[in-house]
């Protein structure tokens, strides 16, 4: 999943206080508050509807309001055929949850004259490069948080997805090489990589690294103890959940606990909806917060965060997949810097969402109306945190009732069977007896992509088998399908990312390049295969 951290969420959504705030209510207590507040009677039922609908293991809620936490709780266990829960203290994988955190990162550097948001980045890191020379001269820092660079969408994400043995530098160095499928600033194209750059940006204005910004800068003075900056950060004994995913699918398994250190900006952090009530309660106050010993701080100026929740990138506003979803269509829809941006019945939202292995998340605020709602879970379906966020916002709205739960059911089903249709497609245009022009010995070889580097494909046991070269998890066994093209199926079968690989024969027979898509249309657009140019390593 992004793995680009907008999973299933952008197919589903039309459309996130030290010990010096008052101390969230422990678990018990959230539960009485819940219960004592009218306006979500019937919401633990209604959560647990959503987990048993959408087969999600956990799922962790927080409701905040007025500064005040009105709801706080976890839903089923840390691990399935294991009875410890869930509870507010939980540690889920937040994704791309962690851009607004970025981008707050730069508004604290900005506010005290470090950079500005205007800045060119070859200002900072001369050394930049985008594979066109005006953008390289171009590029802004605000760019780098608003996806309007030219980069399609997800591309480059091959570079770091999944985990890659390439540093953040190698990341950042290999942007020259990744093609702009469209104008500079002229449309919106979400992307993951340049937030990678963002955090370069962020540790040569501060001199710090930039794990040890966000803890001195914003986890500590905001008292989040519990939050890490990735999963090699995480400690023995944390109370973390276990994420899950539908290998193929299907049939929900174990996603390993993975780590993106080379582009952290983009979505490292672990956290809590416990520690994430004080963040979105920060938010919620134009950055302001209490400390330790009870007095008002700033963490970021109004100014500042009025930037953060500016469009920036404006986004088309598309109708929803089913007319049920057609009382969350907003009238506007864009990015600002590091958020999305879009309305719900007469109120800004200011909102994200994040993807992981195994774990989908969203955060939504309603700046108006002092009100924000974090949704964790632990599996891969974007449908279960908006079913339970637009039920709170609803609530807390006092809103007319909409039935949330059967909309997004019909969306996923009918997301579904258009991939039915889809590969029923496939299975229609193939030729039967359409076997390849050469012999399977003569398609492996190492090839060649110039941003992603090297992919070898071998013959073992009479088969051809796919490696790349930077990603320990991407091995595949080749297929025949038709002609010159085939199959890869990922041995790592949570991949949910299986692939067509078509080579292109010169006159003489000879491979000239090969090149790759996804097969399904539910894979995660952070596999950008179709970015991939692989052309034969000669042997020397």
């Amino acid at each position: 999943m992004t793995r680009s951290f907008l999973p299933l969420a952008i197919a589903l959504a039309l459309v996130a206080p030290s010990a010096a705030f008052a101390q969230a209510a422990p678990a018990a207590q959230a539960q009485t508050q819940s219960a004592e507040d009218a306006r979500l009677a019937g919401f633990d039922a209604y959560v647990d509807a959503v987990r048993k609908q959408f087969d999600v293991p956990a799922i962790a809620v927080a409701i905040v309001e007025n500064d005040r936490i009105v709801f706080e709780r976890g839903f089923g266990p840390r691990e399935m055929g294991k009875p410890t829960p869930v509870d507010e203290h939980t540690l889920f994988a937040i994704a791309s949850n962690t851009k607004a955190f970025t981008a707050a990162s730069l508004s604290i550097l900005a506010d005290e004259g470090k950079l500005k948001l205007d800045d060119r980045v070859i200002d900072h890191l001369p050394w930049f490069r985008m594979s066109d020379p005006y953008v390289t001269r171009e590029m802004r820092i605000r760019d780098l948080l608003s996806h309007r660079s030219g980069l399609t969408l997800g591309a480059g994400d091959l570079l770091y997805w999944p985990t890659t043995s390439y540093t953040t530098e190698e990341v950042a160095h290999r942007l020259k090489d990744v093609p702009l499928g469209g104008s500079f600033r002229g449309q919106y194209a979400y992307d993951n990589i340049l937030f990678g750059v963002a955090q370069l940006v962020i540790e040569q204005a501060s001199g710090q690294s930039y794990e040890s910004f966000l803890r001195e800068r914003i986890f500590k003075p905001l008292g989040m103890n519990d939050t890490r900056f990735n999963s090699d950060r995480l400690e023995k004994g944390d109370n973390v959940a276990t994420g899950y995913a539908k290998a193929d699918f299907k049939d929900l398994q174990p996603a390993p606990r993975m780590t993106w250190g080379n582009v952290s900006g983009a979505g490292g952090i672990y956290s809590s909806v416990h520690d994430l009530s004080k963040w979105m309660r920060m938010q919620l106050a134009g950055g302001v917060y209490t400390d330790a010993n009870g007095k008002e701080q700033r963490l970021f100026s109004k100014k500042r965060q009025d930037g953060m929740w500016s469009i920036v990138t404006p986004i088309p506003v598309n109708d929803p997949s089913v007319p049920e979803l057609r009382p969350a269509k907003p009238n506007f829809l864009g990015y600002g810097e590091g958020w999305q941006l879009s309305d719900y019945r007469g109120n800004k939202l200011v909102w994200h969402t994040g993807g992981w292995p195994g774990m989908v998340s969203r955060l939504t605020l309603v700046p108006d109306r002092k009100i924000g709602v974090i949704v964790l879970t632990s599996q891969e379906v974007g449908a279960a945190f908006n079913a339970v966020t637009m039920q709170a916002l609803d609530a807390m709205l006092e809103a007319p009732k909409t039935d949330w739960l059967g909309a997004y059911a019909k969306a996923v089903a009918k997301q579904q069977g258009n991939a039915d249709e889809d590969w029923q497609k496939h299975v229609a245009a193939r030729k039967p007896n359409s076997p390849p022009s050469l012999p399977l010995g003569q398609y492996a070889g190492t090839y060649r992509d110039p941003w992603y580097g090297d992919v070898v494909i071998k013959q073992e046991g009479g088969k051809l088998v796919i490696r790349f070269s930077k990603t320990a998890d991407l091995v595949g066994d080749i297929e025949p399908w038709q002609n010159d093209t085939f199959v890869i199926k990922w041995r790592e079968r949570w991949l949910n990312a299986d692939a067509f690989l078509t080579f292109d024969l010169d006159a003489d027979g000879k491979i000239r390049e090969a090149r790759m898509e996804p097969i399904s249309p539910l894979t995660d657009f952070s596999f950008d295969f179709q970015d991939l140019r692989l052309a034969p390593v000669e042997k020397q």
